[in-house]
């Protein structure tokens, strides 16, 4: 029965496989489960569907809540999760189970004695429910081997951007301070410019005006649109690449 059920709940290899359909009900589930939230956080759905939001949102935690136990419960037909206590251990404290609980342990504070104010910013953990459906789509697992397989080049582009925000910070705040001190008294308050120009976001809040600030402002507005492509172009050729392979293994 547990090898039965465990074949059930994991991601279907065929749509033929019971599992697809059972995918497909838990994915549509996770969508409306969104929806829900979104519609909710407007005050004129909340005070007129509150009763029905309210109702949904019980419904999906007893079936979140269900095969929650149930994945608990068949883990140990995995290899990775052997061992009865062990075995179990390991698959709760594993990533994916741990937001299979966020999603649904909001829910249940109320009846621990949680504080209430507390569980209004817990509340959002309810947001997760959109990253289950990372384990049934083939997608996610794409994006994840992307990163494990560009992860140090990922991790030199951060590093790279990192120094080059505080070196321009550090310079935009000894050029600017004196003009505008309310802005560049320091050089953690210059970060923010740093930021916002790098990331080429651009608020308007806080802008050089002296020649020599404006001048590296130009400067570096036009560095960080080759900064910001960095991280974009190693994932994209990194998905391509990933493509390619799985396309050759399948063949082969």
């Amino acid at each position: 029965m547990r090898k039965y059920v465990y074949k059930i709940i994991e991601p279907a290899k065929s749509h033929k496989d019971a599992s697809h359909y059972f995918d497909l009900f838990i994915i549509i589930l996770i969508c409306l489960n969104v929806l829900a939230i979104i519609l909710e956080s407007e005050e004129d759905f909340r005070s007129v569907y509150a009763d029905y939001f309210l109702r949904f949102e019980i419904f999906s935690v007893i079936i979140f809540s269900i095969e929650y136990l149930l994945r608990v419960w068949t883990c140990v037909e995995n290899k990775k999760f052997r061992g009865a206590f062990i075995g179990r251990l390991k698959f709760i404290s594993s990533p994916m189970a741990l937001i299979d609980l966020l999603a649904i342990i909001p829910f249940f504070l109320p009846f621990i004695g949680v504080d209430l104010r507390f569980l209004r910013v817990l509340r959002l953990f309810r947001v997760f429910r959109i990253l289950k459906m990372a384990r049934y789509s083939k997608a996610f697992d794409l994006i994840k081997d992307v990163l494990k397989e560009k992860k140090e080049e990922l991790f030199i582009t951060a590093g790279l951007t990192a120094i080059i925000l505080v070196i321009i910070s550090t310079l935009m705040y000894y050029v600017e301070r004196e003009a505008q001190p309310e802005h560049f008294s320091s050089i953690t308050k210059a970060l923010w410019w740093g930021i916002v120009t790098l990331t080429t976001v651009g608020y308007g809040d806080v802008f050089p005006i002296t020649p020599i600030g404006k001048l590296m402002g130009g400067i570096i507005t036009l560095m960080s649109i080759g900064i910001i492509a960095l991280p974009s172009g190693i994932i994209a050729s990194g998905y391509t690449e990933q493509i390619i392979k799985r396309k050759k293994s399948k063949d082969g």
